[in-house]
């Protein structure tokens, strides 16, 4: 597929995306058929179907975009502040315990410095369109005990995981003893 919703669509992305529906809009005009229109743009079937149907009741300006489905809450002033801030660090922002940027503490600070509210979803996607990406550790960290993570799991995870199921038949039959 050509595109997904990643973390919703800069300007730039809105603008190639209806390139794209443009271009099929000629080859409608043309006479190809949605499967071929499909294959050349790499877009699934549906929304060539969809975009036919658009292009038949409202001709080309029907498949132009429509402006940003969501405009963004943050100014590039306010974005620019953020991301100085999200530099800094969780520790700067009183974070000693953990020192992870998560999306609830990142929609808290948003919260403090601007009063605007979003949604947990609503920062993850705010995140990735500036290019910020889930945070990986690059190594293990230094107090990690092996011996106490093996005693865990050969100790207590077996307590506390759930017992498995048995197989039992979904319907009750004479002529067929059940198993289990």
């Amino acid at each position: 597929m050509r595109y997904g919703q990643r973390g919703g669509y800069t300007p730039a992305e809105q603008e190639r995306r209806e390139r794209v529906r443009l271009q099929a809009a000629e080859w409608f005009e043309a006479g190809e058929s949605t499967k071929t229109v499909a294959a050349r743009l790499r877009v699934h079937e549906r929304s060539v179907t969809r975009w036919r149907k658009a292009w038949r009741e409202g001709g080309t300006q029907a498949l132009r975009s429509k402006g940003p489905v969501s405009k963004e809450k943050l100014s590039d002033r306010q974005w620019q502040r953020l991301e100085a801030e999200l530099r800094r660090g969780p520790l700067a922002w009183g974070y000693d315990e953990n020192q992870c940027r998560t999306l609830a503490r990142v929609k808290t600070l948003i919260g403090r410095l601007f009063h605007i509210g979003y949604t947990i979803e609503g920062v993850g996607k705010l995140l990735h369109r500036h290019g910020w990406s889930v945070q990986v550790p690059a190594r293990r960290a230094l107090e990690r005990d092996e011996e106490a993570i093996a005693a865990w799991k050969e100790q207590v995870w077996p307590v506390v995981k759930a017992p498995q199921r048995t197989w039992a038949p979904t319907c009750v039959s004479k002529t067929r003893p059940g198993r289990g």
